[in-house]
């Protein structure tokens, strides 16, 4: 597990920042060529680009709930959104700057992802998030004409 740091049940707080699965979408569509893909195996949401996707609904696998517990941990209430970011530097930062909101799991171990907790994160919050994710994902010159318009 290395510094990856697990959301733990006495993490919870006040839900009164709670953004929903409608803002996600909202947010997603915004971006230079985003589409949404609903998976045929899970039923989730998905916002992609050519390139992959940047922003994915994600519930727990058996495998994840027997690892989580494994670890003394269990997989948070509510709707989560999994979210790529730069890479596992930056993943490691979010993870230490935000662990109320953020936290990882064992299937994402040197994966350049992490899980966003909806329940708890503001909709501005949500927005920079997706953005960053949406960065990642979305061609040079593109990205460079967003920011350059000052969209970003």
């Amino acid at each position: 597990m290395g510094a990856c740091l697990l959301w733990r049940p006495a993490d919870r707080v006040d839900d009164g920042g709670m953004v929903s699965i409608e803002d996600v979408r909202t947010i997603a569509l915004a971006f230079p060529g985003a589409e949404e893909a609903v998976s045929g195996h899970t039923g989730a949401a998905s916002w992609r680009l050519k390139s992959g996707q940047f922003a994915w609904l994600r519930g727990p696998s058996a495998t994840d709930l027997r690892q989580l517990a494994e670890l003394g941990r269990e997989w948070p209430e509510g709707d989560v959104l999994a979210v790529r970011v730069a890479d596992l530097g930056e993943k490691e930062a979010l993870l230490a700057a935000e662990p109320v909101a953020l936290f990882t799991i064992p299937h994402f171990d040197g994966y350049p992802g992490l899980l966003v907790r909806l329940g708890v994160v503001d909709r501005e919050r949500l927005a920079e998030i997706i953005t960053d994710a949406w960065l990642v994902r979305a061609p040079a010159r593109v990205a460079k004409e967003w920011l350059e318009q000052g969209l970003g």
